[in-house]
């Protein structure tokens, strides 16, 4: 049997006046959450923690709800996402640049209220975002 190839991230949200915002990054015309593939040496949670910071500056997060995650089902050639679910006090966010690149793997990042970031997801990460939002009683 192959072994799912397991990438991880999180769903980073902010509280403010105006709601919970979700954080989305877009590589072209994709949007997703921070996240990448899980080496070999981590766990998927250290992963996510990695895959944030590299990908956004993003190191002060407060993972209220622990480990718990959501999975994509498999997708593309049997790979799954997970992803946890954190809050981000600082809103502030850096595209970094991937040294293996020489620049950002994104393009353009949002803080999109619930509605916003439903309207850019794909359908297989709308299951995550309605996890997020359910759990975080946004």
């Amino acid at each position: 049997m192959k072994q799912k190839m397991l990438s991880a991230g999180v769903v980073i949200l902010r509280r403010g006046p105006d709601g919970c915002r979700y954080l989305l990054l877009r590589c072209y015309h994709y949007w997703d959450f921070p996240k990448g593939r899980v080496e070999a040496d981590e766990t998927p949670f250290d992963a996510a923690r990695r895959e944030v910071l590299e990908e956004t500056a993003l190191d002060a997060l407060d993972f209220a709800w622990g480990q718990t995650y959501c999975e994509t089902p498999p997708y593309g050639a049997g790979k799954v996402a997970r992803y946890y679910l954190a809050v981000a006090h600082d809103p502030v966010v850096q595209l970094m640049i991937n040294p293996e690149l020489g620049f950002p793997e994104h393009h353009e990042y949002r803080w999109l209220e619930y509605a916003g970031a439903r309207a850019l997801l794909a359908p297989r990460l709308l299951p995550v975002l309605d996890w997020a939002h359910d759990t975080s009683l946004c």
